[in-house]
């Protein structure tokens, strides 16, 4: 900390992390690292597939690039330091440190929401209106998609540091958590937070429910095209639509539990954060390569490839 004209001012956070534990930390600390190796290979392996195969220029591919880079990204903005923090005595990260990781937390998270948004759309046109997919989801409509959830993700996350940087923090810094997030920055803040704390919830948490509700929604109007027609490739196509489902819940399940209830601490924060920064980044790769066929063929095929060469 530091003192300027007899007021305090936070320099740095100290993170009290997962657990005090030393067995349970170690014990997590393998299991992290386990799961980190596995989403990183697995989501740049899908980005290399679809990019190396000419057969997989769908739309839903493009999208499902996007997804996987999302999800590499979002990993890497929490895991290694918190890999590096289960084997350090003293967790500290600094102050611009932890706004430059909460900015990217959201900035990326909401992307990623957006994303899943985007793809239920997708699904949609190419289901209910198959007719009209090339027309409407052509190459450029997939791209302005694309920069238009990015732009989403980034303003979203604007939002949420300007509100942040405006309160004053001058003690106590300890953040009880593994890493920087909206809830138990605001709680260190030194003057009532009331305000910033709906602001925050409106921003976030009703953004996720209003997501969450949305493609629930669409994905109903889609299973009620799928009845209506002829069972021919009907069970491919729920099963594509399953695993969207899937995604959508393991994603905004874990969203709406933090960020749509005003910022009080539960016991179960803190596993729901580890399975939302940690685990589902892994749900991708696992999900979309098991269940979906024309992906596992081209992985095939490129290991063959390989290994013949």
């Amino acid at each position: 900390m530091m003192e300027t004209e007899n007021l305090t001012v936070v320099t740095e956070f100290i993170l009290l992390g997962l657990t005090q534990s030393q067995d349970a930390q170690l014990l997590v600390f393998v299991l992290v690292l386990i799961f980190y190796l596995i989403i990183l290979p697995g989501n740049f392996l899908i980005i290399f597939t679809i990019k190396s195969d000419p057969g997989l220029t769908a739309p839903l591919y493009f999208f499902l690039g996007n997804l996987a880079f999302l999800d590499a990204s979002y990993s890497i903005i929490v895991v290694p330091r918190m890999l590096v923090d289960f084997l350090s005595a003293k967790k500290v990260i600094s102050y611009r440190g932890c706004i430059t990781q909460l900015f990217f937390l959201h900035f990326l998270g909401a992307g990623e929401m957006f994303l899943l948004v985007v793809m239920a759309f997708d699904r949609y046109i190419a289901i209910c209106r198959p007719l009209h997919y090339s027309t409407i989801m052509n190459p450029r409509a997939c791209y302005a998609l694309s920069l238009a959830l990015w732009f989403g993700g980034f303003i979203h996350s604007i939002v949420q540091v300007a509100l942040i940087l405006h309160l004053p923090f001058c003690g106590p810094n300890q953040l009880d958590n593994f890493f920087c997030d909206v809830p138990q920055v605001i709680k260190l803040a030194c003057t009532d937070t009331f305000v910033v704390e709906l602001l925050m919830v409106s921003n976030s948490g009703l953004l996720s429910l209003l997501c969450f509700l949305g493609l629930l929604a669409s994905y109903a109007v889609i299973l009620c095209c799928i009845r209506e027609r002829s069972s021919e490739g009907n069970s491919k196509t729920i099963s594509t639509c399953t695993t969207h489902i899937i995604i959508v819940f393991l994603m905004f399940g874990p969203a709406i539990f933090i960020y749509t209830r005003p910022f009080q601490a539960f016991p179960a924060d803190k596993v729901v954060s580890l399975f939302h920064t940690v685990i589902f980044p892994l749900m991708n790769p696992v999900i979309y390569t098991l269940r979906n066929q024309e992906v596992k063929a081209s992985m095939r095929k490129l290991f063959s490839q390989h290994m013949f060469c």
